[in-house]
């Protein structure tokens, strides 16, 4: 079985933390059956953007890296108090967790800033939201060479752009954890078509 920890911080996204939640699941019950998803974050209540609330089935604290495959973080928004959640040091010491453990991690949208922050993606290419230069500039300030791509992969880390990538990268994930093949069949299921 591939575990994926999802990493939430207040202020998550809800629709990129979905995109994950619902493509390993589908995976779960309609093809392998080989992957399942746990939730994780530096509190049991974790509130998301627009005040949605969810308990996480772990603690950061709690993790054991050994047990899980890769990890996988939603971005979020500022105005719900995304980054003091995702520049926490518990947060960060995580991330870099599973860059030593060369797992893979997968992340959409602000989710890079947090990675840039960590120092696991210093000197690699990465990218973030493409709709406010002030965020790109960041990234670059963490040494991390900014794509103008929509998906970048360095290694066995993704960052993407914005919300619009969330199930591209959600079946990334799914086909570096599975098969190629696997991830299409996904793909079509769930009506997202021909890429």
């Amino acid at each position: 079985m591939k575990r994926v920890l999802l990493l939430l911080a207040d202020g998550f996204e809800t629709f990129e933390a979905s995109a994950f939640i619902d493509v390993i699941g589908w995976n779960l019950v309609y093809r392998d059956g080989s992957t399942e998803l746990f939730t994780c974050g530096l509190r049991k209540e974790i509130k998301a953007s627009f005040n949605q609330r969810l308990i996480v089935d772990y603690l950061v604290s709690e993790i054991e890296i050994d047990l899980f495959d890769a990890l996988a973080i939603p971005g979020g928004f500022e105005e719900f108090d995304y980054y003091a959640d995702a520049y926490d040091e518990q947060f960060l010491d995580l991330i870099r967790g599973f860059k030593a453990k060369e797992k893979i991690i997968a992340s959409i949208c602000m989710a890079a800033l947090p990675l840039g922050k960590s120092g696991v993606l210093k000197d690699k290419k990465g990218t973030t939201y493409n709709k406010q230069a002030i965020r790109q500039e960041t990234l670059s300030g963490f040494g991390v060479h900014v794509m103008n791509e929509p998906i970048v992969m360095d290694d066995n880390i993704i960052t993407s752009w914005n919300p619009s990538t969330a199930i591209d990268v959600a079946l990334l994930l799914l086909e570096l954890l599975t098969s190629k093949t696997n991830a299409e069949f996904i793909r079509q299921i769930m009506g997202f078509g021909n890429k």
